[in-house]
């Protein structure tokens, strides 16, 4: 059974440059000129395209942030209560609870949708959860009668599942005023600007980023910067008591001016009251309040129509890019023929003469004769006569024999 022989892998032709000599060419120096424009143009967009995809691939690395409204709702229900006992007389089980006045609080949000924004630009919604940082739940009441449960504090775990609300059910029939504080996990972090620096650059919250940007724009409007060294900053009648002793900072130091005058945001301060002797209300109160977060859904759009390019798109293009190197390789070959056999009209002579010479010249590297008196070839080929019944031999009597009888002739 014969061998399978290795499967060679077909090379795709990438060149898509014309031949110098045929760019020279003063018969073809207009269309030549114009394909050349067309290659230059191609590569500037592929560039373009490149730096802009990465800078894409960057952006999506890092957050994009968006101001949406977070609307909570609080609400409450009772049971229990005198007036859900009627005139019956209750029946208190301390085991189940069943009979014994109670209430149960439930704070949940979520973030309102953008206005006529598309279905599928719609990213999927947040839980209330991973919104908040830290909360903490105050319940003003007779610490004498309740002396337990009174404050609840919720921090996020690493392996705590997400939810769209909490719940707090406690024991009483008395008002309650409840006082809930919220610190919110805004992406990027936000940050309240020292007095000191916010009226200096007009900022009373931004993230750090932000702050020094606008500390740079400060300083690149007012023409801060040494005249010399680039890196110096010297400071002016505003930034001088912020700088310190020192008038002057080097540039990378800006982000540590700015972090000194970087303080822990307000919290959201809401408060609720709770009247467990009257029925609750059918709709629960809400509050808007603005968040900054990831935007998920011009991510998406980014991905999708910058990053992603389709299958059928892509062969298209590698299509393309095959046929017009196999255009270029052919016209090169035919710029060679043409070059051949332009050069035998002008001179036959000449030109066979020398035509001849190259081959003598090529024959002579191939079989290894000539000046090197055979030297490249294997001294144990030249001793066996197979080696002279190959096809080589009668080529190369048939050019020796021409030589002979053209300067025979004079030729």
């Amino acid at each position: 059974m014969d061998a399978q022989k290795p499967i060679t892998k077909k090379r795709k032709l990438t060149d898509k440059n014309l031949p110098n000599a045929l760019l020279q060419s003063s018969e073809f120096s207009a269309d030549s000129q114009m394909y050349t424009d067309l290659l230059q143009m191609e590569r500037k967009l592929d560039w373009t395209m490149t730096r802009k995809r990465v800078e894409v691939q960057d952006a999506l690395s890092r957050p994009v942030p968006a101001t949406r409204t977070l609307r909570i709702f609080m609400s409450h229900t009772v049971s229990g209560q005198a007036w859900q006992q009627g005139t019956e007389e209750p029946k208190v089980n301390p085991e189940t609870g069943e009979g014994i006045p109670a209430f149960s609080f439930r704070i949940e949000g979520r973030v309102l949708e953008i206005p006529n924004q598309r279905a599928k630009d719609r990213a999927p919604p947040r839980k209330f959860s991973t919104l908040i940082k830290h909360m903490v739940i105050e319940l003003d009441r007779d610490p004498a009668l309740y002396p337990d449960g009174n404050v609840v504090e919720w921090l996020p775990g690493p392996n705590q599942p997400s939810l769209d609300g909490f719940t707090i059910r406690r024991k009483g029939d008395t008002v309650t005023k409840i006082r809930v504080v919220l610190h919110l996990e805004q992406q990027p972090q936000q940050f309240k600007v020292h007095p000191d620096l916010g009226s200096v650059l007009g900022l009373k919250e931004d993230s750090r980023t932000g702050v020094v940007q606008a500390l740079w724009n400060y300083i690149k409007i007012h023409n801060l910067q040494d005249k010399v060294d680039r890196r110096v900053v010297r400071a002016d009648a505003h930034l001088r008591p912020l700088f310190g002793p020192q008038e002057t900072i080097l540039f990378q130091q800006l982000p540590e001016l700015a972090n000194r005058y970087l303080i822990p945001p307000d919290p959201v301060v809401l408060h609720y009251t709770l009247n467990p002797a009257l029925p609750p209300p059918e709709k629960p109160s809400a509050w808007d309040v603005e968040v900054k977060v990831d935007d998920l859904s011009l991510k998406s759009r980014m991905n999708h129509t910058i990053l992603q390019m389709s299958s059928e798109t892509a062969r298209e293009l590698s299509k393309m890019d095959e046929e017009i190197a196999l255009h270029v390789q052919s016209l090169n070959n035919s710029h060679l023929k043409r070059t051949f056999l332009r050069a035998f009209e002008e001179d036959p002579r000449g030109f066979i003469q020398e035509w001849l010479a190259s081959q003598a010249r090529d024959l002579e590297s191939v079989l290894g004769s000539g000046p090197s008196e055979g030297q490249t070839m294997r001294q144990e080929d030249l001793k066996r006569s197979e080696f002279f019944r190959l096809p080589w031999v009668e080529e190369a009597v048939a050019i020796q024999e021409g030589m002979r009888l053209a300067a025979k002739t004079g030729l």
